[in-house]
């Protein structure tokens, strides 16, 4: 059985874009990326937003810009490699292979596909994680706290959600990024 996990990167405020939308604060650098692509090794599926999945899929055709570092090649490749879903009531088609759309988003759907699965799967993006958060399904919580304080913006936790936490592991690195990974307490 797959884990499901809601990992991204968030300003120290607990933004994940600033007000304006952007997260230019927060791109990681090699170590960290490094870092993130050895955790993506367990991840056999992403859940996305259409937002999320429109930033997302630049990966599908990374590899084929020159001199791009290995680090990101690396992360290009495990992306591929994986499954997609995009949960998306307006995106009309998808860009990248081993993708597929849901129209709307399903927590009994989603509880199958995390007791039918070998690898663990991602949910990325705030909006579609709040779905998930709610529903009880996200089984741990990976936070990239990055040395930014953004003063609003879409937040990374939904509100008016209670959710115990027992602390799992935690890494600082040297740009001052603190990851921090949460399993549910209880569960």
């Amino acid at each position: 059985m797959g884990k499901l996990i809601y990992s991204m990167i968030t300003s120290l405020d607990g933004y994940v874009t600033d007000a304006e939308g952007n997260f230019d604060w927060s791109v990681p650098g090699e170590t960290l990326h490094q870092f993130v692509n050895d955790l993506m090794q367990s991840v056999g599926t992403y859940l996305y937003g259409r937002r999320m999945y429109e930033t997302m899929v630049a990966w599908e055709t990374l590899h084929t810009l020159p001199d791009q570092p290995p680090f990101m090649l690396e992360f290009a490749n495990t992306w591929q490699a994986a499954d997609k879903i995009v949960y998306s009531t307006s995106l009309g088609e998808v860009a990248s292979k081993r993708t597929r759309i849901e129209r709307t988003f399903d927590p009994d759907a989603v509880r199958t596909l995390k007791e039918d699965s070998e690898l663990d799967i991602t949910i990325d993006g705030p909006t579609l994680a709040a779905h998930a958060i709610r529903a009880g399904l996200v089984d741990q919580y990976e936070l990239f706290i990055v040395p930014a304080i953004v003063g609003g913006g879409k937040r990374f936790f939904p509100d008016d959600v209670r959710v115990d936490l027992e602390l799992l592991d935690e890494r600082r690195f040297g740009s001052g990024v603190v990851y921090l990974s949460y399993g549910v307490a209880n569960k």
